[in-house]
């Protein structure tokens, strides 16, 4: 079993292109990789962002789709239009089943896109997505609406629903995550009380691709997705790859 992540490099290992291997990896999924930017940050800030040009990265994805079977794949910071246009041309060309993460700003507060991005995403890579899994900041950025309370939430998912499945994950609300397909589903959850939580989207979205891939549905998919993130953040920095293969026996 294989799974392509199409991200950028956090090289505190929490979030991006580490996050996702080492999900897939713990969920017993083979990791390919292509990097979108490099950036110098950390759990408190963003330095700065050097991206990958993207006929570079559209080499890096024929290479490996030429060389693997992958069917799953998901998507974190691109950074750019050109980049999410790219994307989503390979996403058709190798009929991939794609999650999008539409990563924009760092959960430090920086900043990981140009300002076209959210369009571009909207535009060009939903309508190839089976699920898209934006928080609320990257839900508001989407759809234009203000989230303040789990009804904003709901509509924000309704909006974008139109578009592709979708789920408007809860951590900064009260916890649960909102899933938009076809109707509302709420997917109970709660607000950990922790500091480990840089990268949990990204931690959420590989999780997600990585039980598709085993072909569960979407449904047990994102339930599972959830419990494993939030294992993960109990679990902080310093958690085993044995803990979170025990999590993904739950």
């Amino acid at each position: 079993m294989i799974a392509l992540s199409i991200a950028g490099f956090d090289p505190s290992g929490g979030a991006g292109i580490l996050a996702d291997v080492k999900t897939f990896q713990a969920l017993g999924v083979y990791p390919a990789a292509v990097i979108t930017a490099l950036t110098a940050q950390n759990v408190q800030r963003v330095a700065g962002v050097e991206p990958i040009n993207p006929d570079f990265v559209s080499q890096q994805i024929d290479l490996v789709m030429g060389q693997e079977n992958i069917k799953h794949a998901k998507t974190g910071m691109l950074y750019s239009g050109d980049m999410v246009e790219m994307v989503a041309r390979k996403v058709t060309e190798y009929q991939l089943k794609l999650v999008v993460d539409p990563v924009m700003v760092a959960g430090s507060g920086g900043t990981l896109s140009r300002d076209e991005l959210a369009e571009s995403i909207k535009k060009h890579l939903l309508p190839r997505a089976m699920l898209t899994t934006p928080n609320i900041h990257e839900a508001e950025a989407l759809t234009g609406l203000e989230i303040k309370n789990e009804e904003d939430a709901c509509e924000a998912a309704r909006t974008l629903g139109k578009i592709c499945p979708t789920v408007v994950t809860g951590g900064h609300l009260n916890g649960r995550d909102i899933f938009y397909q076809r109707s509302i589903h709420l997917i109970e959850g709660e607000i950990l009380e922790s500091i480990n939580t840089h990268g949990s989207g990204c931690t959420y979205s590989a999780a997600v691709t990585a039980y598709l891939s085993h072909g569960k549905k979407l449904d047990e998919s994102l339930a599972k997705a959830s419990y494993f993130t939030k294992k993960a953040i109990e679990n902080g920095a310093h958690g085993t790859l044995n803990q979170m293969w025990k999590t993904n026996n739950h």
